[in-house]
């Protein structure tokens, strides 16, 4: 009897090392990971909170005109302007190499965001006040712009990328 009480306890014990030594495994691998999407996943959720379709697609040289930014210090973007001077609504999804350059290529985008600030202030009163509700924010190596009136539901929609 008392071999058998000895074998039940021993099994007992070995059996609550293993469920917590799996329990411990459990819990490191379940860790949530910090999501990298591409700027195409990003873009694809905006494009799911408001319509750009209206807006052109702009490129490197574009991009180096309109905010200094040389497009060889990134690993993608997607930039959008408005399709005329008389309006300000403008998207940025600008995904840096560098992490060290996140900082320098932020500034160059709020530069870019006085700038037209400046240039809407006694213009267009109402397109001036998009700008300075605008958003402007990272997440990792990503940089990104919002100017429009959905400027709430884009960043809803930028944040949800990384989720």
């Amino acid at each position: 009897m008392r071999n058998s009480r000895k074998s039940k306890v021993t099994l007992l014990s070995l059996l609550l090392l293993l469920v917590f030594a799996v329990g411990s495994l459990y819990g490191c691998s379940s860790k949530k990971t910090a999501k990298n999407p591409s700027v195409d996943e990003i873009l694809a959720k905006v494009k799911g909170a408001t319509d750009i379709s209206q807006m052109p697609e702009i490129d490197g040289e574009k991009l180096k005109m309109l905010y200094d930014i040389d497009a060889a210090d990134l690993e993608g973007f997607k930039v959008y302007i408005a399709p005329s001077n008389i309006k300000a609504d403008e998207l940025a999804i600008i995904k840096v190499k560098d992490e060290k350059k996140v900082t320098e290529i932020k500034d160059k985008v709020a530069k870019r965001v006085e700038n037209q600030s400046a240039s809407f202030k006694d213009y267009l009163p109402e397109e001036y006040s998009l700008i300075q509700n605008h958003v402007l924010k990272t997440q990792g190596n990503y940089v990104f712009l919002t100017i429009s009136k959905d400027a709430e539901k884009i960043e809803a929609a930028f944040d949800e990328a990384f989720k």
